[in-house]
């Protein structure tokens, strides 16, 4: 009976001896949160909920910055609707501190990957300039309400710090929006409008401590009709401040140094703010120019090509009339220039969202791989041709086939009037010309004219480009050249009689050439047969002739000599 042995762990009965447990060292604090921390609240600065949460921000922001002032110096106005700024007051302030909150779930990038440890989150906070600003617009300066009374809302200035916040939004926005050249416009008219509201603030705060209606340039007192309501007011302070900071004059001569000096001051500003605007408006008109540079080809070259060298005015005409319909339809002729920046992969996901659909339109292509259409996307050139336009013509070499993307197209004969059919938009045509299939009747030879009816917006695939791309997928190339056998049997364009004849002098080929292959390697082992055999008679002479030549010296035969036999 068989002792037993000492009872074996799981994995020693294979052989595997688990050896001493080593503890795990990291060498600094890991980047992803353990299991229970994962579930934590983050947010990823790159994210939707970020970016609405930003948009969230822009409201408490702009109120403080718009409303506060005005309450500041108009006095009425705070007085007249003091607990609606109250409640408003404290429900920014109740956004402010959840913002701080929400800076202390956001997460960071490092090395590429979103860090959601909190701690890790919270020192890089606390640490950085931005939770001082955020500590200073949150502190509650409302405590002076109790020594100054509820009519000094300036005691609520620090909230204007938070406004960051409101630049940071405004930047992701103009990143994401589809029209960034309007919004930037859009933001630019908000700062002015915001420097105009605050000047004329100011005006009035100016004007009350003057006094009111005491000279011709300050704002008229309450004896004047309409100027009791506050509504009056706030537009005649808001208009004398457009009118000093655009610099358009018309203004009432100051009187008093006070209001020279808010005068120059004003001047001053409105000249900044004008060479500002100016720049920021040319600077938009400049990118949208280089914009459609990149879009759309250069017409002012094209044309003054076409006049250097006294090209007709028809031809000229109907040049310019493509470039017009480009513009018009907002056409593109050479997408990969301007996706050329975007990483492959990213660029590949663009282009199949763009042109998959009609890349899978084609009966040729439906049964392929999707990896396939991925690198014959990014091939497709477009091309946009004009009304009677030829895109082949009979008797051509077809180094291409074509994708209808918009537009029509006609068959027509060769006198280019008579129609046998009209193509449209999701059709195609050439595919046969790209792969040289055996018994092609036409080989690759055009077999048609096709001229387009108006403006045809069609996708191109090279010869080349197809071929390069199968060269990676032969079974791809297989099977799409036993589709294409198929569809030139329905055409009747397929000579079958010839693709036999073809296949067999292919097979015949291949077996003449496996029987060189047989005799050559026959050939080669008995070469070096009578290589071998050469060498060994070449060394016997060798020794032979050694011997003779003791012999005939009278010398001793050498020992090894005598064992050798006469050949």
């Amino acid at each position: 009976m068989p002792v037993p042995g000492p009872r074996l762990r799981p994995g020693e009965e294979a052989g595997i001896r688990p050896g001493p447990a080593r503890p795990l060292v990291h060498t600094r604090e890991s980047t992803s949160a353990p299991p229970c921390a994962a579930r934590a609240w983050i947010l990823d600065p790159a994210g939707e909920a970020y970016y609405w949460w930003l948009n969230l921000m822009v409201v408490p922001v702009m109120y403080n910055w718009i409303i506060l002032i005005c309450r500041a110096c108009f006095v009425e106005l705070q007085e007249r609707y003091l607990v609606l700024w109250l409640v408003l007051d404290y429900a920014c302030d109740l956004l402010y501190l959840l913002d701080v909150t929400a800076r202390f779930h956001t997460g960071f990038r490092e090395d590429g990957i979103l860090v959601r440890a909190r701690g890790r989150i919270a020192r890089r906070y606390v640490r950085s300039r931005q939770a001082l600003w955020d500590a200073a617009s949150a502190l509650p300066t409302d405590l002076l309400y109790a020594r100054l009374g509820l009519g000094a809302p300036a005691v609520r200035a620090n909230r204007l710090l938070r406004v960051g916040r409101l630049w940071e939004a405004f930047d992701r926005t103009e990143t994401r929006t589809g029209h960034p050249h309007t919004f930037r416009i859009a933001k630019l008219m908000l700062y002015v409008f915001v420097t105009i509201h605050w000047n004329a603030c100011a005006y009035f705060a100016l004007s009350e401590f003057l006094g009111r209606g005491s000279d011709t340039w300050v704002c008229p007192g309450a004896a004047q009709p309409g100027f009791d309501r506050l509504r009056r007011q706030y537009l005649y302070s808001f208009y004398f401040s457009t009118l000093v900071l655009t610099t358009v004059g018309d203004t009432p001569e100051p009187q008093r140094p006070v209001e020279m000096l808010f005068m120059a001051a004003g001047f001053l500003l409105g000249i900044m703010g004008f060479a500002t605007i100016m720049g920021s408006i040319g600077s938009v008109i400049s990118t949208m120019r280089s914009a459609d540079a990149a879009f759309y080809p250069n017409y002012d070259l094209v044309k003054h090509y076409l006049r250097l060298h006294r090209v007709g005015r028809r031809l000229e005409r109907r040049v310019g009339r493509w470039h017009q319909h480009l513009r018009l339809e907002k056409k593109l002729t050479h997408e990969g220039r301007i996706l050329q920046h975007l990483p492959e992969r990213l660029r590949a996901e663009v282009a199949v969202s763009v042109h998959l659909a009609t890349l899978r339109k084609v009966q040729l292509f439906q049964s392929c791989e999707r990896s396939l259409l991925e690198e014959l996307v990014l091939k497709l050139q477009p091309q946009v041709y004009s009304p009677g336009e030829y895109v082949c013509r009979k008797g051509d070499i077809g180094r291409e086939m074509y994708f209808i993307r918009e537009g029509r197209l006609a068959v027509v004969a060769d006198d280019g009037v008579t129609q046998y059919a009209v193509l449209g938009e999701g059709l195609y045509f050439g595919e046969i010309s790209l792969i040289n299939i055996k018994g092609n009747k036409s080989g690759n030879r055009r077999t048609a004219n096709i001229k387009s009816i108006g403006y045809s917006d069609l996708f191109c695939l090279s010869k080349e480009d197809l071929m390069a791309t199968l060269a990676e997928f032969p079974s791809a190339k297989a099977m799409m050249e036993v589709k294409g056998r198929e569809i030139l049997l329905k055409l009747n364009k397929l000579d079958v009689n010839a693709e036999a004849a073809e296949i067999a002098r292919a097979q015949a080929a291949e077996a003449r050439t496996q029987a060189l292959e047989a005799a050559l390697d026959a050939l080669q082992t008995k070469v070096a047969r009578l290589l071998a055999e050469l060498e060994s008679s070449a060394f016997k002479i060798a020794l032979r002739l050694e011997r003779l030549e003791w012999q005939t010296r009278d010398r001793p035969t050498p020992p090894g000599a005598h064992s050798l036999p006469d050949p």
